[in-house]
């Protein structure tokens, strides 16, 4: 009889219901049927991540009219914090995606998800890029429009040209077409491969300047606005990387009088 370490390790060999699998059925020990109840849960969510990459891949291939045509994905991170910057990141994928299997909104995949997915996404893209828009731009601009022209440059870095651009729920004014989409990183795997590229490439900056504004916890919110995060600007007040059109950034400057 096969110890409970062998059908582990043959379990987690297949991806697929074998002949030998049906005696595991019959077998008395509960650690074995632990464990044949733990394979098919993932290989439920699985099918159920095959099932959704497929669906990403459709939706993208809708928009192409042409087989050379490229689809390009947009999205950005950083709308709502009260510090740093909007980052935006535009990407074509290529034909072949199945390394991207269980790709999704980056919010909804862990930091070391998205993180590997960020390393496979920069390998495997025909084209990508990512554009950093400061906080002195979005204060001049007001965030939509920092946001909008973030996204804009993004797309215009790519090479090759896209065909058409899908931009995460923002319209944009390009050479080429642009589709708004709502809620596109759920929809477009291009779109939540640039979500991926964003997010990461945000976070990555937060931390940086966690280690330069120590006082302030980036490292842990990001730049938003947490309770921890408004406690330490009324402690300390706003630096740098602060937005000063937000509130309540706004507020304690001109209680300040740093204007």
């Amino acid at each position: 009889m096969e110890t409970t370490a062998q059908i582990k390790e043959k379990l987690d060999g297949v991806t697929e219901w074998q002949p030998w699998m049906d005696a595991l059925k019959s077998d008395s020990r509960k650690s074995v049927q632990t464990l044949l109840a733990s394979w098919k849960r993932k290989q439920g969510l699985r099918d159920k991540q095959l099932q959704n990459h497929g669906l990403k891949l459709q939706f993208d291939a809708e928009f192409r009219t042409g087989k050379g045509d490229f689809v390009a994905g947009i999205d950005e991170a950083g709308r709502g914090p009260l510090a740093g910057p909007v980052v935006t990141a535009a990407v074509i994928l290529p034909e072949d995606c199945s390394s991207l299997v269980g790709l999704d909104d980056s919010k909804q995949l862990s930091k070391a998800k998205r993180d590997q997915f960020a390393e496979i996404i920069k390998q495997i893209a025909v084209s990508y890029a990512v554009h950093v828009q400061p906080p002195e731009e979005i204060d001049r601009l007001n965030i939509y429009q920092a946001t909008r022209s973030s996204m804009t440059e993004a797309a215009l870095s790519l090479s090759p040209e896209p065909s058409i651009v899908l931009a995460d729920a923002m319209m944009l004014k390009l050479p080429m077409a642009c589709e708004s989409i709502i809620k596109g990183d759920a929809k477009s795997l291009s779109i939540a491969a640039a979500s991926i590229l964003a997010k990461t490439g945000r976070d990555a900056i937060m931390a940086e300047y966690a280690i330069e504004y120590p006082q302030y916890g980036f490292d842990k919110h990001a730049g938003y606005g947490t309770k921890e995060h408004v406690a330490a600007l009324e402690k300390y007040g706003p630096c740098e990387i602060h937005r000063t059109t937000f509130e309540p950034v706004k507020s304690l400057l001109t209680q300040n009088s740093l204007f």
